[in-house]
């Protein structure tokens, strides 16, 4: 699963360096990216060609009703995106890259705190998830455009934490998961994940627990309890 990321340590010229965002679109540092947030992504136009914008996290299908329907559908499992009717069309032709940093996953401890993490791809400070997005069109005329991150199976370094994990794209393949043109059987091949040797874990405090706060305390190194209580 994924249900919070970070976009905080770039800059918004490396950013734009690695990815075709315009100059048009604000990069802001991000420290606890949640659901129902714009988040930054590269999709496709028309022909093909990639395009930098922002999407509001939680996906909401074209045939839905209602855009609440979005912040049930954060993720999506890569073992059925291609069965699901919510996402087998943004699957077949509307893929797109949500570009981050890190992402977060929490750990209950026998006190019943919970205790969270901050997992990165090793070596690599700007990556982007496997996405997808759809366009949703409100009765009164308003276009919503929304998008949903692809999970797969946790490897063995995140596994102790959450059985799910985001995917996580090589450099190299992203180009290939937007590309409309990509037969479906390769799609799937990128879907792996990223592997237990290139995953970095590292924990922090607790200010990423609420999902209202956008700070760097989200990034802290969490401070050991017994060390706490001496200030």
């Amino acid at each position: 699963m994924c249900g919070r990321y970070s976009l905080a340590g770039p800059n918004p010229a490396q950013v734009k360096a690695q990815y075709p965002v315009l100059e048009s679109v604000e990069i802001r540092q991000r420290y606890n990216v949640a659901p129902g947030d714009d988040v930054l992504a590269v999709t496709t136009d028309k022909a093909g060609a990639p395009r930098g914008e922002m999407l509001r996290w939680g996906l909401v299908p074209s045939w839905s009703k209602s855009a609440a329907s979005g912040l049930k559908m954060i993720n999506a499992r890569s073992e059925t995106v291609a069965e699901r009717s919510a996402y087998r069309r943004s699957f077949q032709s509307m893929r797109c890259l949500i570009i981050a940093d890190g992402f977060y996953e929490w750990q209950r401890a026998a006190e019943g705190r919970k205790h969270a993490f901050h997992i990165t791809p090793a070596q690599r400070p700007l990556f982007a998830f496997a996405g997808l997005w759809s366009i949703w069109h409100a009765p009164d005329g308003d276009v919503l455009r929304t998008c949903t991150i692809m999970t797969t199976a946790a490897n063995s370094a995140v596994a102790r934490l959450h059985d799910r994990m985001p995917v996580i794209l090589p450099r190299d393949a992203e180009s290939a998961w937007i590309d409309p043109g990509t037969p479906q059987p390769e799609l799937f091949e990128l879907l792996d994940g990223l592997s237990a040797s290139q995953t970095a874990v590292r924990a922090v405090g607790p200010a990423v627990n609420d999902a209202r706060y956008d700070g760097p305390e989200c990034l802290a190194d969490e401070v050991p309890e017994a060390q706490a209580s001496l200030f």
